[in-house]
């Protein structure tokens, strides 16, 4: 049975171990220029944590195998750093840790993604988040994340109102 809740300070080793395992799917998918190795460090998890993002931990038997984080910027909510181990993908612990993000806000919903994770794009779909015009892209990355200008060229936004 899949648990979910809020993580735990003490967690952030465990979480930076399920995201970078996780983003390994992204290896020669996104832009050579934005993978990073590790894909995320231990600081930056510090600071998205330091900025706002909340993690809720989905948890297995064998402890915590997928993370989502929420972080509330201005007028909406965004869904960040959203992965689960590779061992137990597939399984519906991505959907039922976005369902219960989605749960908590009444405010609208933006997720930011790399235009080349036709994976993750179609998961949003499939829980009701539409793809954003091309022409507000990079209107909306600019507004609310804090992001380089060529990951904006690279990514797309999805919109749950």
């Amino acid at each position: 049975m899949t648990t979910i809740r809020p993580c735990r300070d003490d967690e952030q080793p465990v979480i930076l171990r399920i995201i970078n395992a996780a983003a390994e799917k992204y290896r020669d998918v996104i832009p050579n220029d934005r993978w990073h190795e590790p894909y995320m460090a231990a600081d930056e998890l510090a600071r998205e944590i330091a900025s706002g993002v909340i993690f809720t931990g989905a948890e297995l038997d064998q402890g915590l195998v997928g993370v989502m984080g929420r972080q509330e910027v201005l007028d909406v909510d965004l869904i960040r750093h959203a992965y689960v181990m590779p061992g137990v993908q597939a399984q519906g612990i991505g959907s039922l840790l976005l369902a219960h993000l989605c749960a908590q806000t009444s405010r609208p919903i933006l997720v930011g993604t790399w235009a080349a994770a036709t994976w993750a794009i179609a998961f949003y779909e499939r829980h009701g988040f539409r793809l954003v015009p091309r022409e507000e892209i990079a209107s909306l990355l600019s507004r609310y994340w804090s992001i380089p200008d060529r990951q904006i060229e690279t990514s797309v936004v999805l919109t749950r109102p």
